[in-house]
C-alpha cells in the first residue's frame, strides 16, 4: 500500500485543507493518507479551538486514513525542530512521500534555494547575525540576510510561513537520509495569516478561528469555508464543553505561574534566556489578560509567535532538561486514529515501523510522552470546571478512534 504524509494542525480541518489532502493523494498516487498531527498546543504557541481527538475524527471523516500524534517536544518549536520531528514519524511509519501546502507550489525552486542557502551558509550566517545586532527578530534578521544575497526573483519567498516550513521539510529529509519523496502542491487563494474571508469557498485557519470567537458558538458564519463533518464536530465540542479554546481561558494559570515564580525558576523554563524573566514578571504584575501582558512583553527582537511558544512552555512548567534530546527525531508512534483503510495498512505494514506503536499509554514508559500527558491536563483547564476531569481522563481512557466504513 503506497502511503502520503502530511505534517498538519487542522485548526479546524477547513476545504483548503480538504484540497491539499487530494491534491496529495493525486499527486503521490496513493491508497492510504498518514497525518503526522500537532497535539492540544500548536507550533505557533497557542491552544488548539478544539481537543486533538475531536480533530482526529475530523480529519478521519475528511479523508486521512492515519493521524499519529506530533509529541509536545516537537509541535511547541521552531520551524526547524517541528520538521525534524514530524519527518522522523512518517518515515519511520513507512510514507513513500511527504506532501506540504506552500505558497510557491514548485518544489524545483525549493531545491533550488536549499542548494543556495548551503552554498552561502557562512556568509548567511554573518549576515543574519549582523542584522540581530540592530535588535529585529531571528526571522526577520534570516529574511533579510536572505534577500540581500539572493535575486529575490530566482529564489523561493523565505517570508512565507508555508514557504520557511516546506524548506524545513526538505531539509529534515536530507538529514535524516530520509527515503521520503517530497511534494508541494500551491495553497489555494487564502494565505496563511489572513484574518479575513478571501474567497466564496477557501479561507486560512486563521480567519475562521476570528469568526468563531466574534460569534462564539454560531458556526454557521463559517459553513461554506469547512465540510460538513467539520461543522458538525465543533458544534459537538461546544455543546460538550461550552467553549472553544483560545489563550484568554488560560491567563488565570500561566498568570499564577508567573507571580510565584522567582526570575531563577523562569530561567529554567524552555526558551527563557537573555533575561526574558525579568520582563516577564514585570508584565505580569501590571496585566489583567493575555492579550494586554503579550502587548507589554513584545519587542522588535521576539515574534509573536517566539513569545507565545514560551509562555505555553511557563504554562505547563517545561524546563530546559526536558526539551533535551535529539532535535532530529520521535522516538514513538503515537497513534490518535485510523479508519478500516488505515488499520489494514498498520496490520500490514506496523511490524515494519521503525519506531514503536503506542496505542495506549499505560503500555508505554517514555520521557516525551509524558510532556505529552501533562500538557494534555494543562489543556483541560481550559474548559469549564465541571468538565475538566472528564477531558483530562480522555488521554488514558479514549483507545484510537476507529472510522468503520459505512
Amino acid at each position: 500500500m503506497n502511503a502520503v504524509g502530511l505534517i498538519v494542525e487542522y485548526n479546524p480541518f477547513h476545504n483548503g485543507h480538504a484540497f491539499h489532502l487530494n491534491a496529495s493523494k493525486e499527486a503521490a498516487n496513493a491508497d492510504v493518507v498518514i497525518a503526522v498531527m500537532s497535539g492540544n498546543f500548536l507550533q505557533r504557541g497557542e491552544p488548539a479551538l478544539v481537543s486533538k481527538w475531536y480533530r482526529t475524527r475530523m480529519a478521519l471523516l475528511n479523508g486521512v486514513d492515519i493521524v499519529f500524534e506530533l509529541p509536545y517536544r516537537f509541535a511547541v518549536q521552531k520551524a526547524e525542530i517541528f520538521a525534524n520531528g514530524a519527518v522522523s514519524i512518517l518515515d519511520a511509519a513507512g510514507c513513500n512521500a511527504v506532501c506540504f501546502g506552500s505558497e510557491s507550489g514548485d518544489l524545483a525552486s525549493f531545491l533550488k534555494t536549499i542548494d543556495f542557502l548551503t552554498e552561502q551558509q557562512e556568509q548567511l550566517e554573518e549576515n543574519i547575525h549582523r542584522f540581530i545586532e540592530t535588535g529585529v527578530s531571528y526571522p526577520k534578521a534570516v529574511s533579510l540576510a536572505y534577500h540581500q544575497l539572493s535575486d529575490s526573483n530566482s529564489y523561493l519567498d523565505l517570508a512565507k510561513p508555508n514557504n520557511i516550513l516546506g524548506i524545513e521539510y526538505i531539509k529534515a529529509i536530507k538529514n535524516q537520509r530520509s527515503s521520503l519523496h517530497p511534494l508541494t502542491v500551491a495553497r489555494k487563494n487564502a494565505d496563511y495569516h489572513d484574518e479575513h474571508f478571501a474567497s466564496e469557498t477557501i479561507a486560512s485557519a486563521t480567519s475562521i478561528r476570528k469568526a468563531i470567537f466574534s460569534k462564539e458558538c454560531d458556526t454557521f458564519s463559517i459553513e461554506q469555508y469547512v465540510p460538513g463533518p467539520t461543522k458538525q464536530l465543533l458544534l459537538d465540542y461546544y455543546n460538550e464543553y461550552q467553549v472553544f479554546h483560545q489563550w484568554e481561558n488560560y491567563w488565570n494559570y500561566l498568570h499564577f505561574r508567573l507571580i510565584q515564580s522567582s526570575t531563577e525558576e523562569l530561567k529554567e523554563i524552555y526558551e527563557v534566556e537573555e533575561g526574558l524573566e525579568n520582563r516577564l514578571l514585570q508584565a505580569a504584575f501590571i496585566s489583567d489578560s493575555f492579550q494586554e501582558f503579550m502587548e507589554k512583553i513584545k519587542t522588535k527582537r521576539y515574534t509573536w509567535t517566539r513569545l507565545r511558544r514560551l509562555c505555553v512552555h511557563i504554562l505547563t512548567n517545561t524546563k530546559k532538561e526536558q526539551m533535551a534530546g535529539p532535535e532530529d527525531k520521535a522516538s514513538y508512534l503515537r497513534l490518535l486514529g485510523m479508519t478500516d483503510t488505515g488499520k489494514e495498512y498498520l496490520n500490514k505494514r506496523k511490524k515494519d515501523f521503525a519506531l514503536p506503536l503506542v496505542s495506549k499509554l499505560s503500555s508505554y514508559k517514555e520521557k516525551d510522552i509524558l510532556l505529552d500527558l501533562k500538557a494534555a491536563r494543562i489543556y483541560s483547564l481550559g474548559v469549564a470546571h465541571h468538565k475538566t476531569k472528564e477531558l483530562m481522563n480522555q488521554e488514558f481512557k479514549q483507545q484510537p478512534i476507529w472510522i468503520e466504513k459505512r
